[in-house]
């Protein structure tokens, strides 16, 4: 019965040291059965089919070698989107969900800003803000090819319109002039690599999570196309924002400004161009 069998996924997971094995066991078991995790408990008593039970096996495994939920699911939900995700980028974060936040009180009261996504990996914060902010045209780069794949997959999977292109970050940004540039950039520390959980560690594409430099590479490039008083906005490590908005300042940008994130850490760094604002 769905009750039994949500218990002894959830063992399973706990075993296999998952953070949270019963809220995975209610995610699987429900995306198995189709239904929401609130409705395997209006139906607990009912049996799976062989079927099911196959399904559910298979998923539970991927799960116990610390493969991502979201991987494992194949969709997860940023802000008002249902995205497909795999191995081609990161999971979306919810802090990630902050940076778009922040992003859309920069644009408030832009018809139709140009805005672009740099490192954009599933597309999710470019497709969120083209969702949220239908006057925005949104350009999206990313310089992995896969990325750039799954980004246009859910950019048809949703029906909103952001422009793709395979873009390196290190040799600058996209001429603008653009009214805001937001970034996520690959910003752990080689040396921090082995304190991630497996999920992190051994799943997600290593060039979405290491690369030196990244962030002040972005800045620094923002600087050049944004227009005047356009905006940038970043997201940063946990306990470095303080140093990137001190970065920022010092290559000029005004109206610094750090925000939290659903846990009240300061994750999102944002900051204007010289000479107007957005």
């Amino acid at each position: 019965m769905v009750a039994g069998a949500l218990r002894h996924v959830a063992e399973r997971l706990a075993a296999a040291g998952v953070e949270a094995p019963t809220v995975d066991a209610e995610h699987l078991l429900a995306h198995v059965l189709r239904t929401t995790r609130a409705g395997l408990y209006a139906e607990s008593r009912r049996r799976l089919t062989e079927a099911e039970r196959r399904a559910l096996a298979r998923l539970v495994a991927r799960r116990e070698r610390r493969e991502p939920l979201a991987y494992c699911l194949g969709e997860w939900g940023f802000r008002r989107l249902t995205l497909r995700v795999d191995a081609r980028a990161l999971v979306p974060r919810p802090e990630t969900e902050v940076v778009v936040e922040r992003c859309l009180a920069l644009l408030r009261g832009r018809n139709e800003p140009r805005v672009l996504d740099v490192g954009t990996g599933s597309g999710a914060m470019a497709l969120a803000l083209a969702d949220e902010h239908p006057g925005a045209r949104v350009t999206a780069i990313d310089v992995s090819d896969g990325a750039l794949a799954l980004a246009a997959e859910n950019a048809a999977l949703t029906g909103l319109a952001v422009e793709l292109r395979r873009h390196d970050l290190f040799t600058g940004l996209p001429t603008g002039p653009w009214d805001l540039v937001v970034s996520n950039p690959p910003y752990v520390q080689p040396g921090e690599i082995g304190a991630l959980e497996p999920e992190v560690r051994e799943w997600e594409p290593r060039g979405a999570l290491v690369a030196e430099g990244a962030t002040e590479a972005v800045a620094a490039g923002a600087l050049a196309v944004l227009r005047p008083g356009g905006a940038l906005v970043l997201e940063v490590a946990d306990g470095d924002a303080h140093r990137v908005a001190g970065f920022l300042r010092e290559l000029g940008y005004e109206e610094v400004q750090i925000t939290t994130d659903l846990a009240g850490r300061d994750r999102v760094v944002s900051g204007l161009r010289p000479g107007g604002r957005a």
